[in-house]
């Protein structure tokens, strides 16, 4: 009896420990959250009215957007040519297209266990 009460003194002073230090590290990140949050001035606040239509400030010629849609083009080709597990033209386990590998380890795999003798 002397034993579990012991084991039962050793659980709740570590639970404890543990549970008391993550309180600490939890009251540390909210108050960095707080100190560090960003200023927000009255002019800022300002500037998003509704009432006031948006400034037409950021549009792009049509020139750019020409040259933004081949570069994603060629970046889009480029991925494939790495044949990302995503894009390939087969599904995986599919025995028409395994390597000689893949069918060797499937093989092993199926056939049962038995001790050498």
């Amino acid at each position: 009896m002397n034993d579990i009460g012991f084991g039962l003194t050793m659980t709740v002073l570590g639970m404890g420990s543990v549970f008391s230090v993550l309180i600490v590290v939890w009251g540390v990140l909210v108050l960095i959250g707080r100190v560090d949050r960003p200023e927000t001035t009255a002019s800022a606040t300002h500037t998003l009215d509704e009432t006031q239509p948006a400034a037409a400030t950021n549009q792009l010629a049509p020139e750019e957007i020409a040259a933004i849609a081949v570069a994603v083009r060629l970046y889009t080709a480029s991925l494939r040519r790495e044949a990302a597990p995503t894009i390939r033209s087969y599904w995986p386990g599919s025995l028409l297209f395994a390597s000689r590998w893949v069918a060797a380890g499937r093989t092993r795999q199926n056939q049962s266990w038995q001790r050498r003798r």
